[in-house]
């Protein structure tokens, strides 16, 4: 069951620290999980958490960081000696450890590395920062079981409960040669079914998944997905076997990836949270207000120009927002699909195709539409039939210049290397706006004859 964070423990932890009683705070958070330790810490003052974290082992507080939001840790790492953040990372695999290291100033992580007391943990922890956050390299930890093909089963088992011992969960059992190159994978039932004296060159799996290190963080996430992995090792520019990465720091790309690709589909241009400062949320939000902005004055423009048209056919004028409504709700519609789709590597067939299938479809919905507006507008409100024939033409055109819009921007960003997730945010709202007002004007002069 999951545990809620309610106000009366809040309070109650908040008298014990004033009280300074250390042991009855470690009571009352004695089975609560790190996780949940983490946010009620974040629900604290800074001094009241730094308590709480001071008060805790540092098995547990090591976990509890990982927890953490960045600016509250932030603060908890810097009342902590260089010493005292060493001991927290002692307590971590090398990807965290890595992770936690890298959001230090760069005199910081010096001190702190030279206080780690594992001479091998440390060598990891460094190899690992020097890879890119966003690639596979800055992803893996240096945890895991590997064998050596020239190894007998025997051999192989002593060395396995060697390595074990500093693996928190083994997923793979990797096979390398003499060079450390990643030759296959091993099957824990082949293992355990084949005569000790039996080389493991003549069990192993050849057939095995891999990432290199400079494989980007999504790509690899795309490959777990596709093949259900739960770790992937990876391997050097040599092949040889350097890392893994487990399926926990994908969920965490994973979710990275979304609420980024849903921030700028919303027109938001940084990655930004609810509790950022004013000016860095007026930061990540004002770019794109701009743009539609300048949009709307397009908008104005456009309708200025129709000026003359809407003094002979008021009744245009009450229609122009519906028509500009639809064309960019269609246009976002449509963009939404295919940035899943290029999102998931699920589009399949050429663009021709694609774009001739979306016709199609807003074909079908634009005829259903427009019935419904033809008919709504002489019987409901008691609109001409010309006046409302151009206005429902209008709207199946419109639907079907934003359909195909909303289709074509994101696969040509995507070709050129541009994140789709663009085309469905303003930028193909405040487009499709102002043409569908340029194409219900220009259909009602051509009908209407103005």
């Amino acid at each position: 069951m999951e545990f809620k964070i309610s106000k009366e423990l809040l309070n109650q932890l908040e008298l014990l620290i004033q009280e300074n009683k250390e042991r009855e705070v470690l009571e009352l958070l004695q089975e609560v999980h790190f996780a949940d330790i983490a946010e009620i810490m974040e629900e604290m003052e800074t001094h009241e958490a730094i308590y709480i974290f001071n008060a805790l082992d540092s098995e547990k507080t090591a976990e509890i960081l990982l927890e953490l939001d960045e600016e509250v840790r932030e603060k908890i790492l810097r009342s902590l000696s260089a010493k005292e953040i060493a001991e927290e990372i002692d307590e971590l695999s090398t990807d965290d450890a890595a992770d936690i290291i890298a959001e230090l100033p760069q005199s910081r992580k010096e001190e702190v590395i030279s206080e780690l007391e594992d001479v091998e943990h440390a060598k990891d922890i460094v190899e690992l920062l020097r890879y890119d956050e966003d690639t596979a390299g800055g992803l893996m930890g240096k945890e895991l079981v590997k064998v050596n093909e020239n190894w007998n089963v025997l051999t192989c088992v002593k060395e396995m409960r060697a390595q074990a011992e500093n693996v928190t969960r083994v997923h793979s059992i990797y096979v390398v040669d003499d060079e450390n190159r990643l030759k296959g994978r091993l099957s824990l039932k082949d293992l355990l079914t084949t005569s000790t004296k039996t080389p493991i060159s003549e069990v192993y799996i050849p057939k095995v998944d891999y990432v290199k290190v400079n494989t980007e963080n999504v790509e690899v996430a795309r490959i777990m997905q596709k093949y259900d992995l739960e770790a992937i090792p990876v391997v050097d520019e040599l092949g040889r076997l350097v890392g893994r990465i487990t399926i926990d720091d994908i969920v965490d790309v994973i979710k990275e990836e979304a609420d980024k690709d849903y921030q700028l589909a919303a027109g938001i241009s940084q990655d930004v949270e609810a509790d950022d400062s004013i000016l860095e949320l007026t930061k990540a939000r004002l770019p794109w207000l701009v743009l539609a902005l300048f949009g709307g004055f397009i908008s104005v423009r456009v309708l200025g120009l129709y000026e003359p048209a809407m003094e002979l056919h008021k009744e245009l004028f009450f229609f122009t927002p519906l028509i500009a409504a639809m064309a960019g709700n269609v246009g976002v519609q449509s963009s939404a699909i295919i940035v899943q789709g290029l999102a998931n590597n699920a589009l399949s067939g050429s663009l021709l195709n694609r774009l001739l299938k979306e016709l199609s479809l807003s074909l079908l919905n634009g005829l259903i539409l427009a019935s419904i507006l033809i008919a709504g507008s002489h019987f409901l409100l008691d609109i001409n039939i010309m006046t409302g024939l151009t206005v429902s033409l209008a709207l199946l055109s419109v639907i079907i210049t934003a359909s195909l819009i909303g289709t074509f921007i994101p696969i040509v960003l995507d070709k050129y290397g541009v994140d789709p997730a663009l085309a469905t945010g303003p930028f193909i709202t405040t487009s499709n706006d102002i043409l569908g007002i340029i194409i219900f004007f220009s259909i009602a002069k051509t009908i209407l004859g103005f």
